[in-house]
């Protein structure tokens, strides 16, 4: 499938026009290259989206966005109709990309990818979007999803084949893991744990495959 046989909308149409040279200046300001690949990340407790873009062997920081919304508070979707909102680790491809989105523009998460799946949990269209109201997405302003949705499309139009998107609960340190300890999702949060490290060491978004039905980092 080819990037030129992803539908657009009127609406996502005039966002790019607008966006793109717009968030080419702002690369440039920084140092980065619009278009070259990028990486998201997802913090709940903290309510941020990152943007990281890049930048010869690893991967810089561009922007940080706030949250507007998401529901279910910590911890992992399971099924349909937990109003959970994902976390782990998940890919955003071309046909991710809904340029006609009843919630302004949005991309899906991919949620449930092989783990979940294997796992048997249920749900679906859980994405990334505009509006500022949800169940089990992630909803931005539209101001701000403008500027998310066009440097994902910028990214895979130039090539990228997906887009990793890692989502924390937060940052998972031994600090935070012990301060929710008696959590019901603590060994599912500690699973987590190798990918952020290895992101925090390296700067490049991790490998993760599946194995016995557990997330498993490729070193």
């Amino acid at each position: 499938m080819t990037f030129s046989q992803i539908q657009e909308s009127a609406r996502s149409k005039e966002v790019i026009k607008k966006q793109y040279p717009l968030l080419e200046k702002a690369f440039n300001e920084k140092g980065l290259k619009f278009g070259n690949p990028v990486f998201i990340r997802i913090f709940k407790e903290d309510e941020v989206l990152e943007i990281w873009v890049k930048n010869e062997s690893a991967y810089s920081l561009f922007k940080k966005y706030t949250i507007c919304y998401y529901s279910g508070g910590l911890g992992q979707k399971k099924k349909v109709g937990d109003c959970k909102s994902p976390e782990g680790f998940y890919n955003v491809k071309k046909k991710s990309l809904n340029p006609y989105s009843s919630y302004y523009l949005s991309f899906d998460t991919g949620y449930p990818n092989e783990y979940d799946r294997s796992n048997g949990f249920t749900g679906s269209a859980l994405m990334i979007h505009g509006n500022c109201v949800s169940i089990g997405c992630y909803a931005m302003t539209d101001e701000r999803i403008e500027e998310i949705y066009s440097i994902v499309q910028k990214s895979l139009e130039s090539g990228q084949e997906k887009i990793h998107l890692n989502i924390f609960p937060f940052p998972v340190t031994d600090e935070n893991l012990s301060k929710h300890k008696d959590s019901e999702y603590i060994e599912f949060w500690k699973s987590l744990k190798a990918g952020y490290d290895y992101f925090e060491k390296y700067r490049i978004p991790p490998v993760v495959t599946v194995k016995n039905k557990k997330y498993n980092i490729e070193s």
